[in-house]
């Protein structure tokens, strides 16, 4: 079992100009010439799961604005009424700024998405921030997973709004049981990770770690933090459309883990996450 636990999809509308805009932002701000790897539309995701034989990809979903959380989710839910067909089942969004956040996450778990999607640099608030916090307390308490960006944004460097010194504080506050920190913690802060959050009851997932032409976690330091951590809190995502998702299973398939490990990253963690999708 593959599951792809952390991708984008965009309408059909806007994908191709905004994943130039993202493009020629990453070009200007960091010098890395950054290429989509699929178009960014549903179509191309479910294209992408069938051809590299994942069972399922999940689209995570973020609100810039407030007024952006209804329309997404009701997007949301009619990809996952065709995911049994298409191989893509979409998660949740709300916004800090959701007045109404509870009667929104009562809705994500009513409509079986399963969990919501946090961006703080995107939504510029901090993730230790008390809007923050009250989400994600109640997200816990419905049993909601909860994923959230980490580390650098690649295409916004200015500012990190997710360090591992505010998780840490979030975890002082709350114990979500489903937190899942993407980019295996914090995209371009991996030392750092390693230091403060390996063993801490979170998930990791691999999201954009192994891309070779912008800063990348070493095979030995993703193995060791794999040992230390535990195999059975890490999570398989790519980040399509900005990693391939066969080139990103081969990259796992060459690390030096056990089948056990291999089978656990791959799918049976997000598997047991998610419950009955399948």
């Amino acid at each position: 079992m593959i599951i792809d636990m952390h991708t984008h999809t965009f309408p059909d509308s806007i994908a191709a100009p905004a994943l130039a805009n993202m493009e020629k932002s990453v070009r200007e701000k960091q010098g890395y010439d950054l290429k989509i790897k699929v178009a960014g539309t549903r179509d191309a995701l479910e294209a992408s799961t069938k051809r590299n034989h994942v069972d399922l990809s999940v689209v995570v979903p973020v609100a810039t604005k407030p007024a952006q959380s209804a329309g997404i989710n009701r997007f949301a839910y009619e990809t996952n009424e065709q995911s049994r067909s298409t191989g893509v089942f979409s998660f949740g969004s709300i916004h800090p700024d959701n007045t109404d956040y509870k009667d929104i996450l009562k809705d994500v778990k009513a409509r079986g998405l399963k969990g919501i999607k946090l961006h703080p640099d995107y939504q510029k608030v901090e993730f230790d921030d008390e809007r923050y916090l009250r989400i994600m307390d109640y997200a816990a308490n419905l049993g909601l997973i909860i994923i959230t960006h980490a580390g650098e944004d690649i295409g916004l460097p200015e500012k990190i709004h997710c360090t591992p010194d505010m998780v840490l504080r979030v975890l002082n506050h709350i114990q979500p049981e489903k937190l899942i920190l993407a980019h295996m913690g914090g995209w371009n802060m991996w030392d750092e990770v390693e230091e403060k959050l390996v063993g801490k009851n979170v998930y990791l997932d691999t999201a954009f770690v192994f891309e070779k032409d912008v800063p990348h976690i070493s095979k030995e330091q993703f193995q060791r933090i794999v040992n230390r951590h535990g195999a059975d809190k890490i999570v398989f995502a790519t980040d399509s459309p900005w990693a391939d998702q066969g080139e990103s299973i081969q990259s796992i398939m060459d690390m030096e883990l056990t089948k056990e490990q291999q089978d656990q990253i791959l799918g049976e963690n997000a598997g047991r996450l998610l419950g009955n999708i399948l």
